[in-house]
């Protein structure tokens, strides 16, 4: 009997909670030195000079380096050299919190004191803060190239001439902080062989490896890169930082290991933020509810310098339209730099942008059309029999079944009796309101295979029959650990403590990629089983000599692990015996590639209430029913969506990283930027569907995003439903109680008494 569906309790919790992950700030490397950045106090200028010398004489010091004491290459790879990022600034710095130098020194508490005494002076010029700032030109992040436009991929506008209904509006979603448990560590020292060795805690070795190797000038072959346990990231850490790509070239100078951990403070400075698009949408249709024409028009911002900020607002382009068959579709871009720290992926990645904007269009849409906002989305959804089916996008969805999802969460929820009870407090004129949300949602997995793509997976039989299994995946939280177990056990017919995982060290697995875009059970998954199955099909020859039977009547019983001859099962060989006779070691490596992308859906309902008095709101439920196809462990499964609607929610309610007027971050803690805690948030009602896919053999899509997705529109959407009644149309994310306050008094005020 297969154990792939079973909730097998996570393997990997047992030494988190007791003995403790293995993590690279845990590391006691022999005689480590410690490093710590200098940076930039000002958000713009050219710099003028760079003192270090004090800090150079400074206790314990072993050396204070900038851009001119190292030979370092660009972190960033931008086509053009105006855009192109500094490992350490040199000439010009373009945010506050860039990294200028560094300080190596015997302790932690030495190297901040140093820092403290050099002196880099920056002529301080205007800063553009924001999306708006930029948008102007006023004044301009990078003066030679005459704007604060990086990318311009603007679509013709749609004509809505025809339509009955038109909605225009401006959807905000702010910038965000990944805010990983673990900011962003790392480590290097370098060998007797002559080889550097780097402990990242980042998303993929070998992608960490290349931009190491870039920037110091090595091969790669010459840069060991290890990375265990990572506590959280979900795409901001994904490659690892400038910072920590210098720390080798230290470690070098100073002839000892170097380690690095930076600051809360510093986190919010300096690692990549999210999220960041201010955008457009107008939405169409005929009276009675048919939805005709769409059109998104994105305004990303960059940052300081464009890196992830490339590829970002092309995945909310391809996920415009979502669930919904619009025969006139348009959606474009225009990405503008700012001087702040460049945008990177966080949890979605471009996605949730594309949602919470259609999403919040559709409830616009249902209060001018007077329709449920349930049954305008059911009208217009993509029907289950016209799947594989193009979006105006260009994306082919693979499977669907979104009017399912959409009627099971409204089960799950009491929808009728929610509206009921939202109806009499409005009759009795209570001052905590009630409102209902939906959002429904269609998301792209794997996206790196919209052509085809892979992941390495290997398994090896050990003398004992146990097996290691080797991923490129790198798990940061999802429970790789246990589904690799899992999924190689079950192929293999052994238990699953009999499965050791390796991943994220570039001498023990032979390739990896980036592990984001909710990839690794459908690709380092169905790597996994492929391997076994490769392993088992290679070895039915060796099991019919040791049985003395032809290799055409040999079988494999998996419920056993054995091989036997077909009709005779008691006479059988397993892993162990086939090890030991082997003249070489039992490995298999998968060959298996994806043909084309996933598309997971769902729908969320949300249940809110508000507080006018106080503009407070209270998430009472969160109601989800999302489809990933076939669910390896629905327990993890499960747990995916609860930490991805947690950030969803998190983005609606509180999360926002805010500049003042001259680039300065004012929200560089957690005392200024809110993240939420148990008491923010109810337990979430989750519903697994499975609808697979034919996209590989496992039959799984991704989940790790889609609770972001969802539950973010959902959430906003329940908002504003509660105060629509007074007129309240729209607030922009996050919805903090002085702007619901405000919302609702000044719509109070404004009408008719």
């Amino acid at each position: 009997m297969s154990i792939l569906g079973n909730s097998v309790v996570r393997i990997e919790d047992p030494r988190f909670l007791t003995s403790g992950g293995n993590y690279a700030g845990d590391l006691n490397l022999p005689n480590a030195a410690h490093a710590v950045f200098i940076r930039s106090t000002a958000a713009s200028g050219p710099i003028e000079s760079i003192d270090l010398d004090e800090a150079r004489q400074a206790p314990g010091v072993l050396a204070v380096l900038g851009a001119d004491d190292l030979d370092l290459a660009p972190y960033s790879n931008e086509n053009s050299d105006i855009l192109r990022r500094p490992t350490l600034a040199r000439d010009y710095v373009n945010f506050a919190g860039e990294p200028v130098a560094i300080v190596v020194a015997e302790t932690v508490a030495q190297a901040l004191d140093a820092a403290e005494l050099a002196w880099v002076d920056v002529d301080a010029r205007d800063a553009v803060p924001s999306i708006r700032d930029a948008l102007t030109d006023t004044v301009l992040v990078h003066e030679a190239l005459g704007t604060n436009v990086v990318d311009d991929k603007r679509a013709t506008d749609l004509d809505f001439s025809s339509c009955d209904i038109v909605i225009d509006a401006e959807i905000v979603n702010s910038r965000m902080n990944g805010a990983p448990i673990e900011p962003r560590v790392a480590a290097a020292s370098w060998g007797d062989d002559g080889r550097l060795t780097c402990w990242t805690s980042s998303q993929g070795a070998h992608p960490a490896q290349t931009t190491i190797s870039k920037i110091l000038g090595l091969d790669a072959e010459q840069v060991h890169v290890i990375t265990s346990d990572v506590g959280g990231s979900f795409g901001s850490k994904a490659r690892p930082g400038p910072e920590e790509c210098v720390l080798g070239a230290a470690s070098k100078i100073v002839g000892r290991p170097v380690m690095w951990t930076e600051t809360r403070t510093e986190n919010f400075l300096a690692m990549g933020h999210a999220r960041s698009q201010l955008n457009r949408v107008r939405l169409g249709g005929s009276a009675d509810g048919t939805l005709t024409h769409y059109q998104l028009d994105i305004t990303a911002e960059a940052g300081a310098y464009p890196e992830a900020s490339a590829f970002l607002p092309f995945f909310t382009q391809i996920m415009a339209t979502g669930v919904y068959a619009f025969e006139n579709a348009a959606c474009g871009w225009l990405t503008v730099a700012t001087n702040t720290p460049p945008v990177a992926a966080f949890r979605g990645a471009g996605r949730p942008e594309a949602t919470s904007a259609l999403e919040r269009a559709m409830d616009l849409y249902a209060v001018e059309a007077g329709i449920d906002p349930a049954e305008l989305r059911r009208k217009n959804f993509v029907a289950p029999e016209a799947f594989p089916y193009t979006s105006p996008m260009g994306q082919v969805y693979d499977s669907g079944e979104y009017a399912a999802a959409l009627d099971a969460v409204l089960e799950n929820a009491g929808y009728s009796e929610l509206r009921a009870e939202q109806q009499r407090r409005i009759d009795e004129g209570a001052s905590t309101l009630m409102g209902i949300g939906i959002a429904s949602y269609v998301e792209i997995t794997a996206p790196g295979a919209m052509g085809s793509d892979d992941e390495f997976g290997s398994v090896e039989v050990q003398p004992d029959g146990s097996i290691i299994a080797r991923t490129g995946a790198t798990p940061f939280g999802q429970g790789h650990e246990t589904t690799w177990a899992m999924i190689t056990a079950d192929r293999m017919g052994v238990a699953v403590e009999d499965v050791t995982v390796l991943w994220g060290d570039t001498d023990q697995v032979t390739s990896s990629k980036i592990t984001g875009g909710s990839r690794s059970v459908q690709l380092a998954g169905s790597a996994m089983a492929d391997a076994s199955d490769r392993l088992i099909a290679a070895s039915i020859e060796q099991a019919a000599d040791l049985l003395e039977a032809a290799p055409a009547d040999i079988v494999f019983d998996k419920t056993a692990g054995a091989f036997h001859v077909a009709g005779t099962p008691a006479k059988s060989v397993g892993w162990a015996a086939l090890a030991a006779a082997a003249e070489h070691t039992l490995i298999g490596v998968s060959e298996f590639s994806q043909s084309g992308a996933t598309f997971p859906f769902g729908s969320h309902v949300a249940v809110v209430d508000v507080d006018t008095d106080t503009g407070a709101v209270t998430l009472r439920r969160l109601i989800t029913t999302d489809d990933a196809g076939t669910l390896i462990n629905p327990l993890l499964a499960e747990g995916q969506v609860h930490g991805g609607a947690s950030a969803g929610v998190a983005q609606a309610l509180l999360e926002e990283v805010t500049y003042d007027e001259y680039g300065n971050c004012t929200s560089a803690n957690f005392a200024d930027y809110a993240i939420p805690a148990a008491t923010e948030l109810p337990s979430f009602e989750v519903t697994l569907t499975e609808t697979p896919t034919p996209l590989n053999p496992l039959g799984a899509k991704g989940i790790g995003e889609a609770g972001s997705i969802g539950s973010t529109p959902a959430v906003h959407n329940a908002v504003l439903d509660a105060l629509r009644h007074v007129g309240v149309q729209h607030i922009d994310m996050p919805l903090t109680p002085s702007k619901v306050w405000s919302a609702y008094a000044n719509a109070l005020a404004a009408s008719p008494t």
